[in-house]
């Protein structure tokens, strides 16, 4: 069984695409074209299940066509539609230094200064130039270099420096 700390979500499954069971899927993160991944892993009713890529080809740069193993129907690519889509952690390209944004999903937030818990990653919103850090209770955290100090991999925790009452905005 894989477990959610185990992977983070990398796109959603649309529509079907064609007769021959391929779907669309957008994507977040192109990781699955960086590295030697086999499978994907869709979330079908709140279960992470793997599905092995027959082939993919990309639309654009943030939309591909995937055809997984054993999908061979359009009835049976259609059940994947809004599928939510996740990437195994440890067949990720990234290091400590080189992780995207998305891979951050799901960790810890700490404060340095006091080494609290401040909230878990709920999703980073990078859609303008100054890229944040979602948690899962609403509280938005910039992104910067100037406030992170330090990211543990294996310990999925994000050490951060906070400017005085940046919580309580």
């Amino acid at each position: 069984m894989i477990r959610p700390e185990e992977a983070y979500k990398i796109g959603r499954i649309g529509r079907a695409h064609g007769v021959k069971g391929e779907v669309s899927f957008q994507f977040s993160d192109d990781v699955f074209d960086r590295t030697d991944a086999d499978y994907l892993i869709l979330e079908i009713d709140g279960i992470l299940v793997p599905f092995f890529i027959e082939e993919y080809r990309f639309r654009n740069d943030s939309i591909a066509l995937v055809k997984f193993c054993d999908i061979d129907t359009q009835q049976r690519a259609s059940e994947l539609t809004g599928c939510d889509v996740y990437f195994p952690r440890r067949l990720s390209d990234g290091t400590d230094g080189e992780l995207t944004y998305a891979a951050l999903v799901g960790f810890q937030m700490v404060d340095a200064a006091t080494g609290q818990t401040v909230g878990t990653v709920a999703s980073v919103d990078d859609t303008t130039a100054n890229i944040l850090f979602e948690l899962t209770d609403g509280k938005l955290i910039p992104a910067s270099e100037e406030l992170v100090r330090g990211i543990d991999v294996r310990r999925q925790t994000i050490e951060v420096e906070l400017p005085e009452g940046i919580l309580d905005l």
